[in-house]
């Protein structure tokens, strides 16, 4: 680029990002009268599972609504009735108290995956890195965190009403007023409660699904990292941080999951039950893995990666025992991810979570199993990176149909993800995308490949109601679960496509302009002769292996 585009392009870059953060600081602060005039809900958890929660609970299955209805009206009048009312209450308190309880639990099992995420990552990368790659895994956690509660929650549920995953009876919901979406045509796109966690959101379940929600937004956070690894400067890599737990994950995830449009595709347009993600196949995996492919063209390949005729060089990673050790971590760890993702086991069709759970250990095993016979067919080696990775991707595409597909379609499911991961890897590094990790391959093919997988696979046992579709009409009458195309419904495959072209085109796009715009206002790679040295003592001021002489055979030696 020529001094004269340069001295035009970069005050506008810094025009344009300084007035996203304006108006994202607007935005928040207009929600600051909340915390005097909102009133606070059920901070104390004294007043939250009641006898109408009873009615949920599977032991409770004897009392119709009538008579529900009548243990209320008369709880002040006959002692036996108030008696009755009172162990309603009690086994309503129980069934949200189980459930809560089984998100924390889940939700902290997902927290833990970012200590598989940082050992996959930093073991797939040089050890002359390795300091450096771990503490980008490391510092997502706190940045996301503090942008999510900031704003991402917020935009992500401050609206949420009909979709499941944002608060299903068995654990209350956000509270829903009017007048709380931001939509274009009535096209729901991002919710406007919740900033800060304020005073119109201090309730016992908002704040367990907050700590639920948040670890899934560190996922997608955290899938950059690897495709960025190694070139990545660390300054550039923290305003990146707010970026994706502030706007770019929250905003598609409100579609899916917030009951935005999206989601009312069903109730709108007649499109199956909408958009159907069930733990994030989409709003966690793909999104993060083609905000990657939009950073790893920004920043470009690493030093030595590519020869001049575009060839590429092999360059392997440092610790294969760690990243292998990581990958279980990551297995464990999507058992609070999927089944998780019931947000309880108590009422409600939760029962369902042991379906999840095995539909999720089996996509895994597939994965793995064929990836590693791909590789062995194509070079005639097991290929230990790619079998992690095909582990992984069968995970990442059992996450969206888990809850709507029989055991014979999970393990489908899985290998398709195997190969897909394989073929992915080496197309991405032919056009001269450089992943250290095959994070692009992993979360952005995989993931949108599983969420549409849902519109091929769901079987019609589960998924009655969601989104508002399929409920129990006026007699009673339940309509059929999230059916895919394979057993009778070709419209629900119709809304995966639409919310996939949605999740690659805002992921992509958002990502390339922040990074685009970021580039010209502050450098996004450290000097060439860093990236030789390592990124350790320049970047973090201290080795990972300082005790041992690391020698780094894959790079072109400077000054030698």
């Amino acid at each position: 680029m020529n001094r004269f585009a340069k001295t035009l392009t970069r005050p506008l870059a810094r025009v344009l990002l300084c007035g996203w953060l304006v108006l994202t600081l607007l935005t928040v602060f207009a929600n600051v009268r909340a915390w005097a005039d909102d009133p606070v809900p059920d901070s104390g958890g004294t007043a939250t599972g009641v006898a109408k929660n009873a009615a949920n609970a599977g032991s409770a299955a004897a009392f119709s609504a009538d008579e529900l209805k009548a243990f209320e009206d008369n709880k002040d009048k006959p002692a036996t009735n108030a008696t009755i009312t009172k162990v309603l209450d009690t086994i309503g308190q129980n069934t949200i108290a189980t459930n809560v309880m089984w998100m924390l639990l889940t939700g902290f099992m997902v927290m833990f995956m970012q200590a598989g995420f940082a050992m996959v990552e930093t073991g797939f990368c040089r050890a002359k890195h390795a300091a450096h790659v771990i503490m980008t895994n490391f510092m997502i956690y706190p940045i996301g965190m503090l942008g999510f509660w900031i704003a991402g929650f917020a935009i992500m549920f401050g609206s949420v009403a009909a979709s499941k995953i944002g608060g299903p009876a068995a654990i209350g919901g956000l509270p829903v007023l009017n007048g709380n979406e931001f939509s274009i045509g009535g096209f729901g796109i991002a919710g406007l409660k919740g900033f800060f966690l304020g005073p119109s959101v201090y309730d016992v379940t908002v704040f367990g699904f907050f700590l639920f929600q948040m670890v899934f937004m560190d996922t997608t956070a955290t899938i950059p990292t690897g495709a960025m690894a190694e070139r990545w400067k660390f300054s550039a890599f923290m305003v990146y941080g707010f970026f994706v737990s502030i706007l770019a994950y929250p905003v598609y995830g409100h579609m899916i999951w917030g009951g935005g449009g999206l989601a009312m595709l069903g109730q709108s347009h007649g499109l199956g039950h909408g958009a159907v993600d069930f733990a994030g196949s989409s709003v966690v995996h793909a999104v993060g893995g083609f905000i990657a492919l939009a950073g790893s063209l920004i920043i470009g390949p690493r030093i030595g990666k590519y020869n001049k005729d575009g060839s590429p060089n092999p360059i392997p990673g440092h610790h294969i025992p760690m990243a292998i050790i990581g990958t279980f971590i990551l297995a464990f760890g999507w058992f609070g991810f999927n089944p998780g993702s019931m947000l309880g086991v108590a009422g409600g069709g939760n029962l369902r979570v042991t379906i999840v759970a095995v539909n999720t250990m089996l996509a895994s095993a597939s994965g793995a199993m064929v990836a590693c016979l791909f590789m062995k067919a194509k070079f005639g080696k097991y290929d230990p990176s790619m079998m992690a990775n095909g582990l992984l991707a069968g995970l990442v595409a059992i996450t969206a149909p888990c809850a709507f597909v029989n055991a014979r379609d999970a393990v489908i499911i899985g290998a398709i993800a195997g190969f897909l991961v394989c073929i992915s890897v080496f197309f991405w590094e032919k056009r001269g995308i450089d992943d250290p990790v095959g994070a692009i391959s992993v979360h952005g093919v995989c993931g949108i490949f599983g969420f549409i997988s849902v519109g091929i696979f769901a079987d019609g046992t589960y998924g009655a109601g969601w989104n508002g579709v399929g409920a129990a009409d006026y007699l009673g009458v339940v309509g059929k679960g999230v059916t895919g195309i394979l057993y009778g419904d070709s419209k629900q495959l119709i809304a995966q496509l639409i919310g996939s072209v949605v999740c690659i085109v805002w992921a992509f796009v958002s990502a390339y302009i922040f990074f685009w715009l970021q580039k010209k206002v502050m450098p996004l790679r450290p000097t060439p002769e860093e990236e030789m040295e390592g990124l350790d003592m320049p970047e973090m001021g201290a080795y990972a292996y300082p005790d041992f002489q690391q020698l780094d055979q894959t790079s072109p030696r400077v000054g030698h």
